[in-house]
């Protein structure tokens, strides 16, 4: 199965590049060329740039502070485990935090960081970052890899509790959703959303067999996807058959 996200607002579209600019920086980070480490350096500037909004931190503390308000009104509940209830309850609280003490925007040390800011202004230029435009860096390149490694680690270290309060938020998100199955007669499907409900994630799940790609769109009444399929120079058709897919909604 394929998983296909869709936002339905911008707010959670940030989250989600961010939540994937992280998950390839643990990647590279942790790997031993110094090709896998510049494009971690480059997956950290990508990181400073998309978190560079001025209201991101604040909004991620209001939607944790929202969501451990949520959680504490399912305490005394007879369905729920209040040892369960106090481990997110608790995770909520620490990454709330850890984020509320950082000062500034995230990675905002790094920028009196002489030697890192050249790397930047550079290497979004094709071949910018050449042994000849920046020696120091052509050096740092030719360190051991656990050199290199513990100076990586250092910088990501300063946008971690970004990374953690984005990795809880999502994941309490995507639990709030309830897969099901739906038909897509002709390859089509509507569903009109739940008045007076705020949804911010769809969540859909497409088996690859059947060689499909959705195409989805939404606002906060109508949910629609079409289904296509690539032909032999890849671009999208649609596709006019029966189909079925898995489909959650996530408030």
């Amino acid at each position: 199965m394929i998983l296909y996200e869709y936002p339905f607002n911008e707010g959670i579209r940030t989250m989600l590049r961010l939540e994937q600019l992280f998950q390839r920086l643990e990647v590279l980070v942790n790997r031993e060329s110094a090709l896998d480490h510049h494009f971690a350096l480059a997956t950290l500037f990508e990181i400073l740039d998309v978190s560079s909004r001025a209201d991101l931190k604040s909004d991620l503390l209001k939607e944790l502070e929202r969501h451990r308000g949520q959680l504490q009104g399912f305490r005394g509940h007879p369905g729920i485990s209040e040892a369960a209830l106090d481990e997110v309850v608790g995770r909520v609280e620490r990454v709330f935090a850890a984020l509320n003490s950082t000062q500034g925007k995230a990675g905002q040390s790094l920028s009196s960081n002489d030697w890192l800011m050249s790397i930047r202004s550079r290497i979004g230029i094709p071949g910018g970052t050449c042994g000849f435009d920046l020696p120091g860096y052509h050096a740092w390149q030719h360190r051991s890899a656990a050199a290199r490694t513990a100076d990586l680690q250092s910088w990501v270290s300063t946008v971690m509790p970004l990374a953690q309060a984005l990795f809880v938020l999502l994941g309490l998100l995507r639990d709030s959703g309830s897969p099901q199955r739906v038909a897509a007669p002709g390859g089509q499907f509507q569903q009109r959303l739940q008045e007076g409900k705020t949804y911010h994630l769809l969540r859909l799940r497409l088996d690859e067999s059947q060689g499909l790609v959705p195409e989805i769109s939404g606002h906060r009444l109508l949910v629609s996807v079409r289904l296509m399929r690539p032909d032999d120079d890849g671009r999208l058709r649609p596709w006019t058959e029966d189909a079925a897919f898995e489909i959650a909604l996530c408030a």
